[in-house]
Parts: structure tokens; C-alpha cells; sequence
């Protein structure tokens, strides 16, 4: 298992709850006077909140008192009484409008961090992950933030206040044993409620984990919906899907017993302590050491206390497993990206455009070395073409043109300048690519025309598709350019994304192309039309072919055969034939498999 696949296979270990907390409230800066003041409203709310039990014993003790005869006082005392009630309201209301920009924002600011930083990370992180468990860890790990931020804001500082506040209250007012029996009742109910919620973790982190694997494999299946249709595999997709669904179930089955015993021996501890509190109150009462309205006070700040309390266990719970997810997204964030620009990194100066592998070796795995000492050249406006069969390191070669991996020895140069020393930013943005493997993102054709170049304008686009002999097709359609293709453009063959492809990247006006078996997914009849467009396209541009068809680059400047990551031929196409090696060979294997597939067309 790679590196990062480890670091988000295992979300319950190693956490560094309060790193992550400071990383947390990092996405508070810009908002952080709206997060004071909201603090400022909810310590007023709370002073509100505590003046309430005060100005109802105030009340009972005049009523006690005068009787019915003296109504002046006791109608002051109620409309204290409403005004604190309002009050308390109103701050909180109030804390909770200021402080909803500031949630939301942390969330917004978060999730794109997170998807900045994951375009950020090199190719192979993103061949090894699994779409729809990250997917589902990102989402749980940006809710998170927002579930931490609302507990401490709506409840776990409310409540500390609170405290404090009746604290204060208590120990001035009545014996000490009052305040001794409510904290102890409180640290009672912590002690129990952590512990027992350190023990349930383990079932809650299983639960993620196999909701993760099993939303990974229904996103595999739907992903390889044409494949599950042709082997009939249905019944298998979902048996695997149903046997991570059902070990998901045992373990929320045990969450679910363990979570009842947790709530019921909070409320155990806190009937104990309130019906302690309340003899206590009784016997000074009796005692003639109390007052009726001191019993109405404690009582309802024991009920301001307990109520609230009795949700911390709640509370706790899942500000422990938001700290699980939202470590999933700081260890993700915290990974450091493959290939990153030196410091001091410059933009490409593009001159003449040529492309140089210096004896270039690269690697994988260190154990299966892929390229070996390639070294060739392609010169400003000339069109090289690399051919070989599968697994010879073609691809390879691309992929280190764009430099979505660093070369293991020897270098990649354009126009002299090491493309290790330049912007990925600038390098990209000189080269245009047809891939061999289109994927096109679930929206309209036009969206992924104009992805070649955002600000190009619709006559410019019109031009390109036409280039890429596409323009007819999508006039064909309904909704034209409006068209959405569907996820990764399965609603067009693969002729027509290749051709979207090919506009896109025309569209681009790079000044370097690299063609990868371009025309692999077209008839032959729109191959020899796009041929020709490739042609002009190319002309005047530095052009890098990577062909499996021989016949497709028979017009290059220079051919070169790889072989097993080796450079063993190279040569005009006639030169190769003449030499009657590997290309030769390959040539007449491909001449061949054409005969027969035109023989076999005849004859059915």
C-alpha cells in the first residue's frame, strides 16, 4: 500500500486533535472580529440566562412575604423577569446570525483548499486512490468543520460560561456543599461519558471505514457499468457491495446497543445528583436556612444545568468522530505534492520549441525500471513519431514532457531550459495533448471544447470543431453545443470525443502538440480526414506522435521504435523498412491484420 493510501486508510490513528484544531480555527482569520463578537453575545446571553433563576427566587420571596395585598413589586420583578428571558433570546439569535458567515465561509474556504491541493498532488497519487472513498472522507471532513464549529459555539462554550456563571453564584450565596455536589455530579458524568465514548469509537470508526469501501465499490461499478454488463456480473457487483454493506451493519448494530447504555447511565448520574441537590434544598428549607424561592433558584439552575448537560454526551460524541474525519482532510492537506516548482522556479521562454531526453532513465517502483538511457531530439517545427508495442515506456514519455513525474536520471528539456527548473504552470500551458484515453467532464460539448482555451470566442470554437471535422455532428444534435456528454463522455462514441479532443487542443494554440494514438477510436474514412487536419495542425508546431497504427505516421520527420524502455530504431519510414529490424517487422504484422480484417469484411 502507498503512502498516501495509508494515510487515509487509517483515520483513528496517530490524530493530533488540537494541531487540528489550530488548522481549524487558521480558516476563522478572516472573519475573526465577527467570531469575537459573536462570543460577546453568547457571554451576554448567558449572563441573561443565569439572572433568570436569581430574579425568579426575588419573586417568590416578595410574594412569600407580602402575600396577594402588595402587587408593585412582585409586577416589576415579572417584567425583569420577561426582559432577561427576551434578552437571553435575542443574544442568542443574534450569536447565531454573526457567527453563520463565519461557519460557512471556514467550510467554503476548507473545501477548496482541499480541492487546490488535491490538483496539486502529483499523477500518482490519483492513479492509486479510489474516487468514491476519498470522495466520501473529503465530504465527511469538510462537514466536520462545521459540526466542531457549532458545538463549540452553540454548546460546549455556552455551557462552560454557564458554569462558571452558577459557580459564582452558588459559592456566594449557599453552603458549599451545593456547589460540591453539582460539580461533582458533573465530573462524574464527563468521566463516564469519556470513557464509555472512547470505547464506542472503535465501532464508529469501522463504520466510516466501510461506509467508505462500500461507496468505493458502488462508484467502481457504476464507473464500469459497460464492463459489468458484458461479463453479466451483476450479482457479483452487489454481493461484494452487500458483504461490506453487511459487516457496516454489525458494527452500527453495536454502535447503536453501546450508545443506549451511554445514555442511560447518564441519566442515572445526573437523577442522583439532582434528587442529592434537592434533599439538601429541602432540609435547609425545613432547617429555616433557606427560603422557598432559594429552593426555586437552585432548582432551576440544577434544570438550566442538567437539560443541556444531559447533551454534552451527545455533544462529546461527535466532536470525537468530526476530530476522526476532520483528520482524514489536515493529513491530506499536510501531503507533500511529488513534483513541486523549485524555489526560484521561472516561466518557459519559448523560442524555437525543442524538445530534448537527454539519456533519460525513470522508474515507477524501484524495482521495475521503465526507460533506459532514451535519448533523442525533436527539432523546432519537425514531427517525431514513437512507436512500439505496449509497455514499451511510450506513454512514459509523455507523461514526463508534462513533467507529471520527475525523470530518476538524465534530463527534459525545451529550448535548453530543464523543464525540473520551470513553472509547471508555464510548461503546461505550451503544450497541447490529444490523449489516447478522451475524458470529457459531465456538461455540454461546448464547456469541453472551450476547456482548451476559456476565453476563446464562439466563432474561434466553431473554427476548431470544424478543424477536428466534429462541427457537422453537433449541429446534428438537438441542443447543439448545449449537449451535455455525461459522466467522463460515455453519451459519445469514442470517435467523437477523440474529435472533441483534437478541437480542444487545436483550440489551445500551443506551440508544442503531442499527439497520443490520436485517431485510435476513428473510422477509417474520418482517420484520413483528421490525418490531414494533424497535418496542418502541426505545421510550424514542434509535434510529438505516439502511434501504435504505422500507417499513421508515415509522413514524419523521424520515427523512433521503442522497445522494453529502450530506443532500438529510428529513421524515415522508408530508412526503417530498408533496415528490415522491428519496425519492419511491425509494419508487415500491421499490413497483414489489415488484409485479413478487409478479406474477412468481403467474405461475411
Amino acid at each position: 500500500m502507498s503512502r498516501h493510501s495509508q494515510v487515509l486508510a487509517t483515520p483513528h490513528k496517530d490524530r493530533r486533535d488540537l494541531h487540528n484544531l489550530r488548522m481549524m480555527l487558521s480558516f476563522l482569520a478572516e472573519y475573526r472580529g465577527r467570531a469575537l463578537f459573536a462570543i460577546v453575545c453568547l457571554v451576554f446571553a448567558k449572563v441573561a440566562n443565569v439572572g433568570i433563576p436569581l430574579l425568579l427566587k426575588q419573586i417568590v420571596d416578595a410574594m412569600e412575604k407580602s402575600g396577594t395585598a402588595a402587587l408593585v413589586l412582585p409586577v416589576s420583578l415579572l417584567l425583569g423577569y420577561g426582559l432577561l428571558r427576551l434578552s437571553s433570546s435575542l443574544f442568542n439569535e443574534l450569536r447565531d446570525v454573526v457567527f453563520a458567515r463565519v461557519r460557512f465561509n471556514a467550510m467554503r474556504m476548507l473545501s477548496r483548499k482541499v480541492l487546490e491541493h488535491l490538483h496539486q498532488l502529483a499523477l500518482r497519487f490519483h492513479l492509486e486512490r479510489r474516487t468514491g472513498a476519498i470522495s466520501r472522507d473529503l465530504e465527511r471532513g469538510t462537514r466536520s468543520v462545521s459540526t466542531i464549529l457549532n458545538y463549540m459555539t452553540f454548546s460546549i462554550l455556552p455551557l462552560l460560561i454557564e458554569f462558571t456563571l452558577v459557580a459564582i453564584v452558588l459559592l456566594t450565596m449557599y453552603d458549599p456543599i451545593f456547589t460540591q455536589v453539582t460539580f461533582g455530579t458533573v465530573a462524574v458524568y464527563i468521566f463516564f461519558t469519556v470513557m464509555v465514548t472512547k470505547w464506542r469509537m472503535e465501532f464508529r470508526h469501522s463504520m466510516n471505514r466501510l461506509e467508505s469501501e462500500a461507496n468505493a465499490q458502488a462508484f467502481d461499478s457504476l464507473i464500469n457499468y459497460e464492463t459489468v454488463k458484458y461479463f453479466g456480473n451483476e450479482q457479483l457487483e452487489l454481493q461484494r457491495f452487500d458483504n461490506t454493506l453487511f459487516q457496516w451493519e454489525e458494527s452500527a448494530v453495536k454502535s447503536q446497543s453501546s450508545m443506549s447504555l451511554l445514555n442511560f447511565g447518564q441519566g442515572a448520574i445526573i437523577a442522583i445528583g439532582v434528587t442529592i441537590i434537592m434533599f439538601l434544598a429541602a432540609d435547609g428549607v425545613v432547617a429555616g436556612e433557606m427560603s422557598i424561592g432559594d429552593l426555586v433558584m437552585v432548582n432551576a439552575f440544577l434544570l438550566q444545568l442538567f437539560i443541556p448537560l444531559n447533551f454534552l454526551g451527545m455533544v462529546y460524541r461527535q466532536v470525537m468522530y468530526s476530530m476522526a474525519d476532520m483528520d482524514l482532510v489536515f493529513k491530506l492537506l499536510e501531503l507533500e505534492p511529488e513534483v513541486q516548482d523549485q524555489p526560484g522556479a521561472r516561466e518557459l521562454a519559448l523560442t524555437g520549441g525543442e524538445i530534448r531526453f537527454n539519456q533519460v532513465e525513470f522508474s515507477y517502483q524501484d524495482d521495475r525500471q521503465i526507460l533506459h538511457g532514451v535519448d533523442f531530439t525533436v527539432r523546432p517545427g519537425e514531427k517525431v513519431a514513437i512507436v512500439g508495442r505496449s509497455g514499451a515506456g511510450k506513454s512514459t514519455l509523455s507523461r514526463l514532457l508534462f513533467r507529471f513525474y520527475d525523470v530518476s536520471g538524465g534530463s527534459v528539456t525545451i529550448d535548453g531550459q530543464d523543464v525540473r527548473s520551470l513553472t509547471q504552470e508555464s510548461l503546461r500551458a505550451a503544450i497541447g495533448i490529444v490523449p489516447q484515453d478522451t475524458v470529457l467532464f459531465n456538461d455540454s460539448i461546448l464547456y469541453n471544447l472551450r476547456y482548451g482555451r476559456p476565453d476563446a470566442s464562439m466563432d474561434e470554437i466553431r473554427e476548431a470543431a470544424a478543424m477536428a471535422h466534429i462541427d457537422e455532428f453537433i449541429d446534428s444534435l438537438p441542443q447543439g453545443y448545449d449537449t451535455v456528454v455525461g459522466e467522463r463522455g460515455l453519451k459519445l462514441s469514442g470517435g467523437e470525443k477523440q474529435r472533441v479532443a483534437i478541437a480542444r487542443a487545436i483550440l489551445k494554440r500551443p506551440r508544442i502538440m503531442l499527439f497520443d494514438e490520436a485517431t485510435s477510436s476513428l473510422d477509417s474514412a474520418t482517420e484520413q480526414a483528421i490525418q490531414e487536419t494533424l497535418r496542418d495542425v502541426a505545421q510550424n508546431h514542434t509535434t510529438l506522435v505516439i502511434a501504435h497504427r504505422l500507417s499513421t505516421v508515415v509522413d514524419a520527420d523521424r520515427i523512433l521504435v521503442m522497445e522494453q524502455g529502450r530506443i532500438v530504431e529510428q529513421g524515415r519510414h522508408q530508412e526503417l523498412l530498408q533496415q528490415d529490424g522491428r519496425y519492419s517487422e511491425m509494419w508487415q504484422l500491421q499490413r497483414e491484420d489489415q488484409r485479413t480484417g478487409a478479406y474477412q469484411s468481403q467474405t461475411e
